[in-house]
């Protein structure tokens, strides 16, 4: 959620700190904020509510320098949106703090530090952090020292970043749960919460793992485990491209990351169209894995969620296997029943999803062992923490709302459906031949959909006095429908529910009248007739139908009823056709609404909290 970047260097690190935390608003906040060492040695520090350009013009106006320095995007939590509650957090004048994630023992931690002598002048649980790491810093004089011991005695999440004027030479830094890294540099070194943040200084990364302490100079890292011996973590290569975070032609990223999902799928089964259906694209262990499993259970949250509820039917038609999808947050709250023969997958475009990462820890705790992520990003935390790891070729997607991670988790599903049903017997060669050509085809059927941009254009003007709107779909569409809704809502702010098109006349059909746009998604599949009965449920309390169909749907528009063709019927891989329409609608209805797309109110990229 929040953004962290800092610096250590022999030039004036503000403008790195400052364009680290721009490549870093899509991740959501509310207030930014810098500290330095200035030229006379003292901490110096500027905040604002709002964007970064406003803690930038407060910094050039401050004249704001210096060698050492960290920075900060806050999404509340603890405290409201408030100038004293943005980070960094400072403590007795002399050591500030930036820090993503939650403390949970703050209250505690809080009263003995308020025992201590300490005054606090924030709401947020990140000034804990720095008296306490004050505290121990004024027992030992050694800031590293001093952070390891105070990371020690924190429950939750965190992120942390730490300098102090006593230790001008020092920045130290520590992780659990959340997402932190260390950039390396010649004579300068960083840090950050995401590799965007740094790609302008370095591309040599390390990743910390949880539990890890490090201390960055300008000539060097010391890290640290959670029990505090000294580790090496191995230095990577970024591999995402500058070029991938800059707008280009586009007007929004959203925008952009819509129009790249024919090449984002494309890259995603690139291993799959080359190699065929073989089950070493999950990991070289991945066949025995296989082998050895009789179900399968996906925990996700949000959208990669609604991607799980799509490959639960794919997995169960095609590769015959039982298959279950949970919600991350509720499964490690709640008591299962374990089993140790289950394949858990996680999905998650960033890796580093508290909860499903938390979900994975628990389903580990219960004896789970075959362990497989599909994921986005390279070298983050589920993957790293995965037997099996498929990575999506999505490339970086900065828009809250996920577009093209979406669909390239659905490929990667339909990818595994596929392996799992050819290792189990139950897809024979003609229907792997078919599988793979409709693959090949589906990069064009996702361009296809695009192309039906303008005519959705038209209808989300009529979205834009609506204040409600019901998503309605059957089967394999259902999981599309969901998401369709989730879409509108979070960057239109336009209420809208989903339902399963059967469940209308069970309640929801209630709310039906002439202001309520219903979306229906309506391929020609084997519940096309269905759909049909509940759309004449619809028309007949006078609502108005959207509906999302394709050629071989054979139904014309009527009074009441508005309806978009895609060019052919996808078959099987038609969610992930129909996903485009609905994203697109979303879209341009928020255009109409005036709303921010990119950064749409109350909400983060990266959810590193309960």
């Amino acid at each position: 959620m929040c953004g962290i970047v800092g610096a250590i260097a022999q030039r004036n690190v503000v403008p790195v700190i400052v364009e680290g935390l721009k490549r870093l608003e899509y991740r959501g906040y509310d207030s930014a904020g810098a500290a330095v060492l200035n030229a006379a040695g003292r901490l110096e520090r500027v905040r604002r509510v709002g964007r970064v350009a406003e803690m930038a013009a407060g910094a050039e106006a401050q004249n704001l320098s210096g060698f050492v320095g960290i920075g900060h995007t806050r999404w509340a939590t603890h405290g409201g949106v408030t100038e004293y509650n943005a980070h960094p957090i400072i403590s007795s004048d002399e050591l500030a703090v930036v820090h993503n994630g939650i403390i949970e023992n703050h209250e505690q931690q809080r009263e003995r530090l308020r025992a201590l002598g300490y005054t606090f002048e924030s709401q947020t649980d990140t000034e804990v952090i720095a008296h306490l790491v004050h505290h121990y810093y004024a027992q030992s004089a050694d800031l590293f020292e001093a952070t390891r011991r105070a990371a020690a005695e924190l429950t939750g999440a965190y992120a942390i970043g730490i300098v102090s004027q006593r230790s001008p030479d020092t920045i130290c830094c520590a992780r659990m749960g959340c997402p932190l890294l260390i950039g390396l540099g010649e004579g300068e070194n960083f840090f950050a919460s995401d590799v965007s943040a740094l790609l302008s200084a370095t591309r040599r990364i390390i990743y910390l793992d949880d539990g890890d302490v490090a201390a960055i100079r300008r000539d060097g890292v010391s890290i640290v485990d959670r029990a505090g011996n000294a580790v090496q973590r191995p230095e990577r290569i970024s591999e995402v491209s500058a070029d991938a975070i800059d707008l280009g032609p586009y007007d929004h990223y959203m925008q952009k990351e819509i129009h790249e999902q024919p090449r984002a799928v494309s890259d995603t089964l690139e291993g799959i169209i080359a190699a065929g259906v073989n089950a070493e694209l999950f990991g070289a262990s991945a066949a025995g894995v296989f082998g050895e499993i009789d179900s399968v259970l996906i925990l996700a949250a949000g959208t990669s969620y609604y991607a799980g509820l799509v490959g639960k039917q794919w997995l169960e038609s095609i590769a015959r296997i039982p298959c279950n999808v949970e919600l991350g947050h509720e499964y490690r709250y709640r008591e299962s029943i374990p089993n140790p023969r289950q394949l858990v997958v996680t999905i998650s475009q960033s890796g580093e999803t508290l909860d499903t990462m938390e979900a994975l820890k628990r389903a580990k705790e219960l004896g789970h062992q075959h362990t497989l992520s599909i994921c986005n990003v390279q070298e983050s935390a589920i993957p790293r923490a995965s037997k099996l790891v498929f990575y999506t070729r999505a490339g970086a997607e900065i828009g809250v709302a996920s577009t093209k991670a979406f669909t390239t988790q659905l490929a990667a599903l339909f990818i595994l459906a596929l392996v799992l049903g050819k290792q189990r017997g139950q897809l024979d060669g003609e229907a792997e031949h078919a599988h793979l050509e409709a693959l090949r085809q589906l990069p064009g059927s996702v361009q296809h959909a695009l192309n039906l941009e303008p005519q959705i254009k038209v209808w989300a003007e009529q979205f834009a006095d609506k204040q409600h709107a019901l998503f309605l779909g059957r089967g394999l569409h259902y999981p599309i429908a969901l998401e369709g809704a989730l879409k509108l809502k979070e960057i239109s702010y336009i209420h809208a529910e989903a339902y399963p098109a059967g469940e209308l006349k069970h309640g929801p059909l209630a709310l039906v009248d002439s202001s309520m746009p219903v979306v229906v998604i309506a391929p020609n599949d084997a519940l096309l007739e269905k759909v049909k009965s509940n759309m004449q449920e619809v028309r007949a309390r006078g609502g108005q139908l959207y509906v999302f169909a394709d050629l071989d749907s054979h139904f014309g528009e009527t009074e009441g009823v508005h309806v978009i063709r895609t060019p052919r019927h996808a078959g099987v891989l038609s969610p992930v056709v129909h996903a485009i329409p609905v994203q697109l609608l979303a879209y341009h209805a928020a255009l109409q609404k005036g709303t921010d797309v990119d950064k749409p109110r109350n909400l983060a990229k990266s959810v590193t909290v309960e």
